[in-house]
């Protein structure tokens, strides 16, 4: 509860869900027992999706146009939606099910690696939005409400939206036009 009314700035409060995410994984390696298991995936999962929803609805567009690489702010969309993939599949499966626990492994790996890229020291987006001068405690107060209004809403993650992604194809980005997956580009 203390960090529902603590201030933070949006730094603090993304490493804060990366290291809880990390921890997650973590006790899912350890885990066993098969409800332990899907108890843990569905956390990681819940926690994963509101994390990725408030980087891609206030984080990111926060951070586009101002920072100096606009490829890491690219890559980082494409991230989650490798993730949101894994996340979609593990939600509508079971600890019994095949590929259960590599699907776990290899979305550890992603997040592990998109962690990694965001927390650089000097080029990861989360300096380059330091540096951009992004008022972090406006952004981690967004951040916040946010995180608290979607944490209310999934509660325990048995009704996450489903994740939606991206579908770009060269054309379109050249063209700064996104395609919706299934969409014909023009």
């Amino acid at each position: 509860m203390a960090s529902r009314t603590k201030k933070m700035d949006a730094i603090a409060l993304l490493k804060e869900d990366h290291r809880k995410v990390e921890d997650l994984f973590k006790q899912f390696e350890k885990a066993r027992e098969e409800g332990r298991k899907e108890k843990l995936a569905k956390q990681i999962c819940t926690e994963l999706m509101i994390h990725a929803m408030i980087e891609e609805e206030i984080f990111y567009p926060a951070c586009a146009g101002r920072i100096e690489d606009e490829d890491i702010l690219e890559e980082s969309y494409v991230e989650h939606d490798g993730a949101k993939v894994l996340i979609a599949e593990l939600s509508k499966s079971s600890p019994s099910g095949e590929f259960f626990d590599a699907k776990v492994s290899v979305l550890s790996e992603m997040i592990r690696h998109h962690v990694k890229e965001e927390e650089k020291r000097a080029e990861g987006l989360m300096a380059q939005a330091k540096q951009a001068g992004l008022d972090m405690e406006a952004l981690g107060e967004r951040l916040m409400q946010r995180k608290q209004e979607l944490m209310e809403e999934f509660g325990e993650g048995d009704n996450l939206p489903a994740p939606e992604t991206r579908s770009f194809t060269g054309h379109e980005l050249q063209q700064g036009k996104p395609v919706e997956a299934g969409q014909a580009a023009d």
